[in-house]
């Protein structure tokens, strides 16, 4: 892992940093460890809107002040959420730097909630609501949530519904926002070419005089997972199927292997089991994967594909087989030193992507209070055995705890 430094200001506010000389761009972002599972059944969406309105006024800048300030020095400002973290960030020029981080120091914590932007956002977020219901293989993930964390706020939809959307009012943003920010559980995090101290002077500048605040809200843990199974109908040419369950949390010492593991049966490469089973031989699927996504607490593990209704049993059939392949046989020496060679080209490869980079840095501060090294983790995966994985896979991919979604058209 490229070498990185940490320091924390006075208010709670971690700062990390990663300084590279090869680049003239800088990216840089505040995480906040808010979500969508940190809301209620009557906030759901709330989040996420928040995210949208903190682009459409401060106290000292409109919208456009907002928008303009970077995009017209060819740099980029955009923001996201998810279940765990909201997500404000840049990337322009390192010349530029204090500028952004000013601007996003602004749209996070001194957001204004204009009445008039709210009801504008509002139409906005109904708009991608629509937009999102339309895609099978989003719409396919939302059902799945629900499916497996049904009853937690992990389940809920991140973009909330259309009647909790509506409802929202300036009042209920400053609420959650009171109720939830936290300095201990922000990040500010940077990759660039500067050196730390400089970017420390200006973090105390910008950032240090935000006061220190800390939650009493303490999120909601998941837990009484049972098997589901069920059926929906949607407007859909393919047949569309999910397969999976929960799996291990953010700092579960077999997450690494399990990564490893869920590569080989569906990972990226068109060389993963699944694709060559489902893809190569038999044609049924155009793209088959499988993900496995790691919370704070709990985890999830998925396999989602579409194919022809006429394909959807046997294909079902295809994906346990090629399940019941790494429970019932150990990896060969081969097979292994393969699988093991790829996982570690990815995560090099991933570890050149700077924008990324900067955001795993944040999300790991604040999910596990420490960053790993690329080495460490790369002695992790070699140290993994065929009987670890063998004895992964009959624990994580056991057909009696798998639950399964089929959209059908």
């Amino acid at each position: 892992m490229r070498d990185h430094q940490i320091f924390t200001l006075k208010n709670g506010i971690r700062v990390v940093h990663n300084h590279i000389t090869t680049t003239k761009i800088v990216h840089c972002g505040i995480m906040l460890d808010i979500g969508s599972r940190d809301e209620s059944a009557a906030s759901q969406g709330i989040a996420h809107f928040w995210e949208h309105m903190a682009f459409k006024g401060t106290s000292k800048r409109n919208s456009f002040h907002i928008l303009n300030r970077l995009e017209s020095l060819g740099g980029e400002l955009n923001a996201f959420t998810d279940k765990e973290k909201i997500l404000f960030y840049a990337s322009l020029r390192d010349e530029y730097f204090e500028r952004a981080l000013e601007l996003l120091a602004d749209i996070t914590f001194d957001s204004v909630f204009p009445a008039a932007q709210i009801a504008k956002e509002r139409k906005v977020i109904l708009e991608e609501m629509a937009m999102y219901h339309d895609d099978p293989e989003d719409s396919l993930q939302d059902e799945f949530d629900a499916l497996i964390f049904s009853g937690h706020s992990l389940g809920m939809n991140i973009l909330g519904t259309a009647d909790t959307v509506k409802k929202f009012k300036r009042r209920d943003f400053l609420a959650f926002v009171k109720a939830h920010l936290d300095t201990s559980k922000i990040v500010f995090s940077c990759v660039g070419n500067l050196p730390m101290e400089k970017v420390i002077m200006l973090a105390e500048k910008h950032l240090g005089a935000i006061p220190k605040v800390r939650s009493r809200v303490k999120r909601s843990a998941f837990g009484g997972y049972r098997t589901r199974e069920k059926s929906l109908q949607r407007p859909v040419k393919q047949a569309r199927v999910a397969i999976g369950r929960t799996a291990y949390h953010q700092a579960h010492e077999k997450r690494s292997s399990f990564f490893m593991l869920t590569n080989i049966l569906g990972g990226g490469g068109m060389n993963s089991r699944l694709n060559m089973a489902l893809r190569e031989k038999h044609g049924f699927v155009y793209n088959i994967g499988a993900q496995f996504v790691p919370f704070t607490d709990t985890g999830l593990f998925v396999i989602s594909f579409g194919t022809e209704p006429a394909q959807l049993v046997k294909s079902i059939g295809l994906v346990r087989e090629e399940m019941k392949k790494l429970r019932d046989e150990k990896l060969g020496v081969k097979q292994l030193a393969a699988s093991k060679a790829q996982i570690l080209g990815h995560l090099a490869m991933a570890e050149e992507n700077n924008l990324g980079f900067m955001i795993m840095m944040a999300r790991t501060l604040l999910d596990v209070g420490r960053l790993t090294s690329l080495e460490a983790i790369f002695e992790r995966v070699n140290q993994t055995t065929a009987a670890d994985l063998q004895a992964l896979a009959n624990d994580m991919f056991d057909e009696a705890k798998m639950s399964q979604l089929i959209m059908h058209p």
